[in-house]
């Protein structure tokens, strides 16, 4: 399934309630992190201002605010006084994303479980049946549907976590979150679908619903470990398109 640069649609809320950016800083934040998130700005780009103030529309001053944010989410880094580039990619580097991500979402999970009320279920329940909604439309819908459903998987993902107590566990696991998005998009191309994810969401939320801990935290286990492996299979082909590619040779006349 190949995706061309899905955008995000508008900035929303934990409930997917459309919201307005506070700043111009947190609007050219959330654009920018979409961008690299995406792949539009590919790994190992080298963060022009000039570039970005053009791409953007805004001037230094927020742009160099959005620049420190996403340094502190690790999607950014930078060199000195030589400016900022897009976060490399790796399989090393995935391994071990996910691998803490597996630790922090089941034990997230685990402890919401325990704790959740009945308002927690309901938001399991209502994210749960929006993201169903858009993966019967994922093989037909495009683009911007492919958007929406990753965002609804997103909200899937923090509504099963959310009544876990710890908002540290939740900041954590969202930073977790978002690079393995990352890895996925860039790797899209690469990807051929061989699972039912749907079926995979489903079990994770009836065991959850149904309060049973150590089921509900091995699906969890188990959905990030199929989604690392898809998504280290697209790395290693994409990595081989790159080595066979032709090397342009320069020529030297005498």
């Amino acid at each position: 399934m190949t995706r061309n640069d899905p955008s995000p649609g508008p900035l929303t809320d934990p409930r997917g309630e459309p919201i307005a950016a506070k700043t111009i800083a947190d609007q050219t934040y959330h654009q920018l992190r979409w961008d690299i998130v995406s792949g539009a700005l590919a790994p190992g780009t080298k963060l022009a201002m000039d570039m970005l103030t053009k791409r953007y529309g805004v001037g230094m001053s927020p742009l160099r605010e959005a620049l420190v944010r996403l340094t502190g989410d690790a999607l950014v880094h930078a060199e000195g006084q030589r400016g900022f580039w897009v976060t490399h990619v790796s399989i090393d580097e995935l391994e071990d994303t996910m691998k803490t991500r597996t630790l922090i979402e089941s034990e997230a999970l685990a402890r919401s479980i325990e704790l959740g009320d009945e308002a927690w279920a309901e938001r399991v329940r209502e994210s749960y049946a929006a993201l169903s909604a858009f993966e019967a439309q994922l093989d037909t819908g495009g683009d911007q549907v492919f958007a929406q459903w990753e965002h609804a998987n997103r909200l899937f993902h923090e509504a099963l976590v959310s009544a876990c107590g710890s908002p540290w566990l939740i900041r954590m696991r969202r930073m977790l979150h978002q690079h393995s998005e990352r890895y996925r998009l860039i790797s899209l191309s690469h990807i051929t679908p061989e699972r039912d994810v749907h079926d995979e969401h489903e079990a994770i939320k009836d065991a959850a619903l149904g309060r049973k801990a150590l089921k509900a935290t091995r699906l969890i286990e188990l959905h990030l470990d199929r989604t690392t492996d898809a998504v280290r299979m697209a790395l290693e082909s994409r990595q081989r398109e790159l080595d066979s590619a032709p090397t342009k040779r320069t020529s030297h006349r005498r």
